[in-house]
C-alpha cells in the first residue's frame, strides 16, 4: 500500500491531514532521535488472549514469504511454518525463538502515537459520466524515475522524478497542475467527488464501487515527486477549522460548505499519487513488504527504527477507550508514520474501518520480537 515513496504514505486520516500544523514554513523541523530497545521479559508484556495471539501471529507469519530471504528471520520463519494452530504451542515457541525488546524514544519514553488507516470504497464508473467526472491516473507516459542509489549509495530509497524539456530533466507537474490540466496518464477509473480522489491518494489504496455491482481495486503505483503536504494544515492556516478538530468528516464537510475552495484546498498540497489496477479479491491490500495487510494485525511503522516485517507486541485502546492488545506484523511504512514508538494499525475495509481509523490517535507501547542471538537494529539518526 505504500513505501516511504512507493506509497508516501498515506495512513492516518486524522493526522496525515494535519502533521506538521504546528510550526510555518520556516519552522525548524525536530531532529529524529535514536530509538532505544530496552531489554524486555515475557513477563513485562501484557496479557493477550488467545484469539488475538493466533490472529496476530498468522498475520505476521503471512510476511514470512518475504523474510524467509532474510538471514535474520530465516530460521524463525521456517520453524515458523511448521506451528499448529495452538495459542499454547505458539506461546512456547515465540519464547524460545524470541527476545523482547521495548521500545524506547531518546528521552527514554516508552509510550508514543497508535493511529488508524484502512482501505477506502468510492462510488464510480470506468468512463466519465455527468456525475463521475475525476480521473483517477496511471502511471504518466512522460515521468521519468531515477534511483539516486545507483549513483549515491548513500541515497538509498532515494528517487528523482520528472519529465525531459529537451536534454534538462525538471520537475514534474504538481497536483494543481495535474488537477487543472490533466497528464498523459491512462484514466484507470472516475470518480464523482474531488475529495474523494485526494483520500484515496492519502490511503493509498482503495475500491472503486461501480454501478453494476462490481468493484474495481486500486493501489499506488507512482507518485509526482513532491513532497506532501497535508491539506489539514492548510485549512488550519487559513482559519477555517481548529487544529483539535481535523478529522477526515470535518474536512469533507468542509469541501461541501465551501465548494468554490476545493481547488485551493487541493493546490495546497503538491503531491499528486498514480495508481495501477489491482486483482478483487478478499484478501488485504498489499503493503510495503507486499503480502496482503491483515485487518487489526498489520501496522506501518518507521522502517528506520523498525525493521520491516518484525513481530511486534501492541498495547493501546480504539476511540472508545477499549484495550487493544495483540502481536502485530510491521508489514507496511507510511511518510506520515515517523517516531521511535510510533504505529499505524490497518482496520480493514470500507465505511465502518473508515470511522475507526479516522478517530484512532491513541497513547499505546510497542515491544518489538527479535530473534534470539541476531544483532539488533542500527537505528541512525536522522536530522
Amino acid at each position: 500500500m505504500r513505501s516511504a515513496l512507493r506509497h508516501l504514505a498515506w495512513a492516518l486520516p486524522t493526522l496525515a491531514l494535519l502533521a506538521g500544523c504546528n510550526g510555518g514554513e520556516n519552522a525548524k523541523p525536530e531532529p529524529h532521535a535514536v530509538a532505544t530497545y530496552a531489554p524486555a521479559t515475557w513477563q513485562d508484556l501484557p496479557s493477550v488472549s488467545d484469539d488475538d495471539l493466533l490472529a496476530g501471529f498468522q498475520a505476521w507469519r503471512n510476511g514470512c514469504e518475504k523474510l524467509k530471504r532474510d538471514p535474520v528471520w530465516a530460521a524463525t520463519c521456517e520453524a515458523a511454518a511448521r506451528m499448529p494452530e495452538d495459542a499454547a504451542q505458539i506461546r512456547a515457541f515465540l519464547q524460545q525463538n524470541l527476545s523482547v525488546y521495548g521500545l524506547r524514544s531518546a528521552q527514554n519514553n516508552a509510550h508514543g502515537l497508535i493511529t488508524g488507516y484502512y482501505e477506502p470504497v468510492y462510488p464510480g464508473s470506468l468512463s466519465r459520466t455527468e456525475t463521475a467526472h475525476v480521473p483517477v491516473y496511471g502511471i504518466p507516459e512522460d515521468m521519468i524515475v531515477v534511483d539516486l542509489a545507483s549513483i549515491y549509495p548513500e541515497l538509498k530509497g532515494k528517487r528523482l522524478r520528472g519529465r525531459l524539456d529537451g536534454r534538462v530533466l525538471k520537475p514534474y507537474d504538481t497536483a494543481e497542475v495535474i488537477n487543472r490540466d490533466g497528464v498523459k496518464a491512462p484514466v484507470l477509473a472516475w470518480l464523482t467527488d474531488p475529495m474523494d480522489l485526494q483520500f484515496l491518494q492519502i490511503q493509498g489504496s482503495g475500491r472503486i464501487q461501480l454501478a453494476d455491482g462490481r468493484q474495481l481495486r486500486l493501489g499506488y503505483a507512482d507518485q509526482n515527486g513532491h513532497p506532501y503536504r497535508p491539506i489539514g494544515r492548510w485549512l488550519v492556516e487559513q482559519g477555517q477549522l481548529k487544529k483539535e478538530d481535523v478529522t477526515m468528516g470535518s474536512i469533507h464537510a468542509w469541501a461541501q460548505a465551501n465548494p468554490q475552495r476545493v481547488p485551493e484546498l487541493l493546490a495546497s498540497n503538491p503531491s499528486y499519487v498514480f495508481f495501477g489496477t489491482r486483482p478483487d479479491s478478499n484478501e488485504g491490500p498489499r503493503g510495503s513488504l507486499n503480502v496482503p495487510l491483515t485487518a487489526g494485525y498489520s501496522v506501518a511503522i518507521d522502517r528506520k527504527v523498525i525493521p520491516l516485517g518484525s513481530l511486534l507486541w501492541l498495547s493501546t485502546t480504539r476511540p472508545d477507550g477499549s484495550p487493544v492488545v495483540r502481536p502485530v506484523g510491521a508489514q507496511d511504512t507510511g511518510g506520515a508514520i515517523t517516531g521511535e514508538v510510533r504505529a499505524d494499525l490497518f482496520w480493514g475495509t470500507g465505511p465502518q474501518a473508515g470511522e475507526l481509523a479516522g478517530n484512532m490517535k491513541q497513547p499505546g507501547q510497542i515491544w518489538m520480537l527479535w530473534p534470539k542471538g541476531a544483532a539488533l537494529p542500527e537505528v541512525p539518526k536522522v536530522p
